[in-house]
């Protein structure tokens, strides 16, 4: 059992709104996520993937505010999620979007055990796990979306995400409250990695307000 912070109740998602629900895109994804919750509840703290005051805001803090890149996806295209870790955001887009096939990319080697036990566990035909460094996947071929949540300051992600994506993809960069500010550090590399711009999405939680920060990068065609 988790012990909540000081005036803070664990969320109950039987009581979201059903705009929450509509993010994940049937039933079957909704299934799929509560399921990944009580793996994370069950097993993210003590596999060192979660830390234990993050438990009771798991849903707001992390699910629902990876829910909503779901927005920024087309239908039936590759995504690769770089430092996968925990599975956030790759396994929240797997798990509620079976149209897409996405492959979670993890370097270290007790996270990416981790991460087959939830596919499998979760029965996401759609995905796959690397046990690798991105920037050593040079014959992996490219997507058409890169994602990377709470991994390394744009500047140093730049290199390790954009040349997973092909010509005419994107990278999609989960980032907090100092995004536009790592965009201005990073345009010095956008030439070299072919990116043609930056756009800052602001998406707005429907079950609590909250921002999710997203950079999104446009690779040169």
């Amino acid at each position: 059992m988790v012990d909540a912070e000081p005036g803070t109740q664990p969320e109950d998602p039987s009581q979201f709104l059903t705009t929450v629900w509509e993010l994940a895109g049937s039933d079957e994804g909704k299934a799929r996520l509560f399921a990944y919750a009580q793996l994370l509840v069950a097993e993210g703290e003590l596999r060192g993937l979660i830390g234990p005051r993050e438990l009771p805001r798991l849903w707001s803090r992390h699910l629902v505010n990876c829910l909503v890149v779901n927005t920024l996806i087309g239908e039936g295209l590759s995504v690769a999620d770089v430092g996968s870790g925990a599975g956030l955001p790759g396994v929240v887009i797997a798990a509620t979007r079976p149209d897409l096939r996405v492959t979670l990319i993890e370097p270290m080697e007790r996270r990416a055990q981790w991460l087959e036990e939830v596919v499998s566990e979760l029965g996401l035909a759609n995905a796959r796990v690397l046990n690798a460094r991105a920037e050593d996947l040079a014959n992996e071929a490219p997507h058409d979306v890169v994602t990377a949540r709470a991994v390394a300051r744009l500047d140093k992600l730049l290199p390790w995400t954009a040349p997973l994506a092909k010509r005419g993809g994107r990278v999609l960069a989960l980032k907090g409250e100092k995004a536009a500010a790592e965009i201005d550090s990073a345009r010095k590399m956008f030439r070299k990695y072919r990116v043609t711009g930056a756009q800052l999405h602001e998406l707005t939680s429907p079950l609590d307000g909250e921002l999710t920060r997203v950079v999104e990068l446009p690779i040169a065609r």
